[in-house]
């Protein structure tokens, strides 16, 4: 299965681990950064059942399919429904392949199956319904048994959970996430059409107005595909091919998922009025770049009088193949083990342990309105007791967010997304906006893009900073030892937007840049400080390490050989900033007396005593729903 032999304990702080050459071979050391785990998940503060453990369920299992499969023999003999094919010339091209894919599969585009293995509760229902798709892998090891562990545990918990079976797109073919979205709205119809029929095994059983789609790698872009869709009448690139489904699609899940393999009209697809979750494998041999943060960034929650979140998670340590029990450690193939360094990788079993918790949690808040588990999301650090003791790195956002500053919407570093929003810096030694970069453009030829921007700010101590840039003294408290981002509220802002205890300030940030090569430099928070000013100059300061680990980006080292990686990468680590959320009533616990409606200034403040730079991006406030807050770290 791949584990991660030769590597450190989990619960151990790495660093450099230097290997006998007997246990290493050709192989160089082992590259990780230091594990704060044993700091950062060190309480297990929400107070709710595990959403990991099995439910009160009885569970069975069955087969839907054509029933005449050449090779799958379960679609072919086992299959207690008979589902119709679908012509699916419009979507999939097989372009020279044809003739081989045609007669190995003993279909064409014209003609191809409705298959999927589903886990499902004993009872009356109805039940949520959940879709799983895999993505691109060797057709002939068959991708949809390997998500079983999810089968298992959701239909406990009383979900239906059906893994489609998409091989017959996989393989050397191009261009076809399109299909594979539109395959699982064909899916959900025949749901549909099984839950109207009697003498079905779903007759009544399936609840068709809560349902989500889970992917993974091309199925993690298709499900956006597929939401999208959903919302459509019409196929984008050609109006003559019907789409109209409108499914009650509530959330979607997109697994260590590729961006941008369909675009049509040459632009992304956007997911509407659905909650999102996304996470990703530091050490993806595959995917080798988070791209599920571009997703992210796309999805539009919609209206804030219903509750959607999205969330992303960066877990370090995890890989492409290890999310499916068929695919494991080798995520280039069966001899990628001779590229692929697989001493760094998490075990298996925690690596889908997070996986369990974190799509468990998502599917009980928004297919269940079960809002126990929605701190989780805003702060991975209060299930510390749950969590394999790796690494992570959040992002989270609600449809409840308002922005102040996005950085998207011109080139002046002084204007926020509102008029009403001034930039202010004070003692930078580096101020500027700029589009945020992943590791790895992934494929030749395309881009290694986040689609964000975000504002970069930098400072150094007074003896080494000659350029004082923009500089405005008075913005500072105590004169050169600090230096000062700040966001001015102008024109009664925060009056208007009534601002008191039910919101938070919101942003994103994380230093831009590794820490140094020193194995023996300790790991400490970078030094952050968050600052609230009324009209009438009254401020209070929170620390932000109170609200997140401020770590500097991980150092991610995939291949055996370290020529190959420096070739092959822009750099060895991905920069993924982390989420903060402040309650703006932790600002009135320093000072009562400051006025929230009458909010001039929110600063970042920076301790000039050290060099340091950061990213900041989506700022802004929130209204949280009371549960946001029902487990604090």
């Amino acid at each position: 299965m791949g584990e991660s032999g030769g590597v450190a304990s989990a619960s151990k702080t790495w660093a450099v681990l230097v290997l006998t050459a007997a246990a290493a071979g050709c192989h160089p050391a082992v590259r990780l950064a230091p594990n704060d785990a044993d700091r950062v998940l060190d309480r297990q503060i929400l107070e709710a059942p595990h959403p990991g453990a099995a439910g009160p369920y009885a569970v069975a299992t069955l087969y839907y399919g054509s029933g005449s499969d050449a090779r799958r023999p379960e679609y072919r003999d086992s299959v207690a429904i008979v589902t119709p094919v679908v012509d699916a010339r419009k979507l999939v091209s097989l372009g020279s392949s044809a003739g081989d894919r045609n007669e190995y599969w003993g279909f064409t585009p014209e003609e191809m199956p409705l298959n999927a293995r589903v886990w499902h509760p004993e009872g009356d229902g109805p039940f949520p319904l959940v879709l799983v798709v895999h993505g691109n892998h060797d057709p002939q090891d068959f991708s949809d048994p390997g998500y079983d562990y999810l089968g298992r545990l959701l239909a406990s918990r009383g979900y239906i959970l059906a893994s489609v079976d998409q091989n017959f797109l996989n393989g050397g073919i191009r261009g076809e996430n399109d299909a594979r979205g539109w395959f699982l709205l064909k899916h959900l119809e025949q749901f549909e059409r099984f839950n109207e029929e009697e003498g079905n095994p779903f007759f009544g059983r399936v609840d068709m107005e809560r349902i989500a789609l889970i992917g993974h790698s091309r199925g993690g872009e298709a499900v956006a595909n597929a939401a999208a869709f959903n919302g459509l009448k019409r196929y984008p690139d050609d109006a003559s091919f019907l789409l109209d489904f409108d499914f009650d699609i509530k959330g979607i899940v997109s697994i260590a998922p590729v961006d941008g393999q369909y675009l049509p009209a040459g632009r992304k697809v956007v997911a509407k009025d659905v909650s999102y979750l996304t996470f990703h494998g530091s050490h993806d041999g595959d995917v080798t770049s988070f791209h599920g943060l571009r997703l992210y960034d796309r999805v539009d929650l919609g209206d804030p009088d219903e509750l959607r979140f999205k969330s992303a998670v960066y877990v370090y340590r995890a890989n492409h193949g290890q999310w499916n029990s068929v695919w494991g450690a080798h995520d280039r193939g069966p001899r990628s083990g001779r590229s692929l360094d697989l001493r760094t990788l998490i075990p298996a079993e925690e690596q889908r342990r997070f996986g369990e918790i974190y799509v468990s949690a998502f599917l009980e808040t928004v297919l269940k309105e079960n809002t126990t588990y929605l701190p989780i999301f805003r702060d991975h650090r209060v299930i510390g007791g749950w969590l394999p003791k790796t690494m992570y790195v959040t992002r989270f956002e609600t449809n409840a967010f308002r922005e102040l500053a996005s950085f998207e919407e011109d080139i002046d570093v002084e204007t926020g997304t509102l008029p009403d929003v001034k930039l202010r810096g004070d003692s930078l030694a580096v101020w500027k906006e700029i589009t945020l970069d992943l590791r790895s453009s992934n494929r030749p030829g395309t881009s290694s893009s986040q689609e964000s921007q975000a504002v970069i700010v930098g400072w150094r101590p007074p003896e080494e900073d000659s350029t004082e840039a923009a500089a405005t003294p008075a913005m500072v408290e105590d004169g050169s030892g600090e230096a000062v981002y700040a966001l001015e509220l102008h024109n009664g802002l925060a009056a208007r937007w009534a601002l008191g205890r039910v919101h938070s300030l919101d942003f994103a940030l994380a230093p831009s840049k590794p820490k140094s090569d020193d194995e023996d430099e300790p790991i400490e928070p970078t030094p952050v400080a968050v600052e609230a000013v009324d009209a009438a100059g009254r401020r209070a300061r929170v620390s932000l390490t109170k609200y997140g680990p401020t770590r500097h980006p991980l150092d991610v080292y995939i291949l055996r050989r370290r020529d190959q990686e420096a070739s092959r990468y822009r750099q060895h680590w991905e920069l993924v900033l982390q989420s903060y959320s402040i309650p703006l009533g932790d600002f009135l616990e320093i000072e009562p007396e400051l006025g929230l409606r009458r909010l001039r200034e929110l600063r970042f403040v920076f301790d000039r005593s050290t060099e340091g730079e950061v990213a900041i991006d989506r700022i802004g406030i929130s209204e949280l729903h009371p549960d946001f807050w029902s487990a604090r770290y």
